[in-house]
């Protein structure tokens, strides 16, 4: 790709997003419904409090499994070729799993994994 195409390409993107904000600003909502920023949940009005706080150990929580799910993502592929990879991939693996137990160890550290 030619530089003066790449150039065009991105002065092209900069002056749409450009219009677009300025549109935004001039053409206003045909109509102001309040009811489009109650919260909804199940087609039920809800009861009491809206907004709850959660303590940090369960993000700590779902940072951890989001970790080790996309871990599987990594492991299945080289599961299928192992063989072909040989000893490289082997050690790879494991330092890959080293650091991933090193994330464990940080999370059980904090008490992350304990469900209160």
């Amino acid at each position: 790709m030619e530089s003066s195409a790449l150039i065009l390409f991105f002065i092209t993107a900069i002056s749409l997003v450009g219009l677009a904000l300025v549109f935004s600003s001039y053409v206003p909502p045909t109509s102001y419904n309040t009811a489009k920023f109650e919260p909804y949940e199940c087609g039920m009005e809800t009861i009491g409090e809206t907004w709850n706080q959660y303590t940090v150990g369960y993000y700590l929580f779902a940072i951890l499994f989001l970790i080790f799910d996309v871990e599987t993502v990594f492991v299945f592929p080289w599961a299928t070729v192992m063989r072909e990879v040989g000893m490289t991939g082997f050690v790879e693996i494991l330092i890959f799993f080293a650091i991933l137990g090193l994330g464990l160890f940080y999370g059980w550290k904090k008490h992350a994994l304990k469900w209160e």
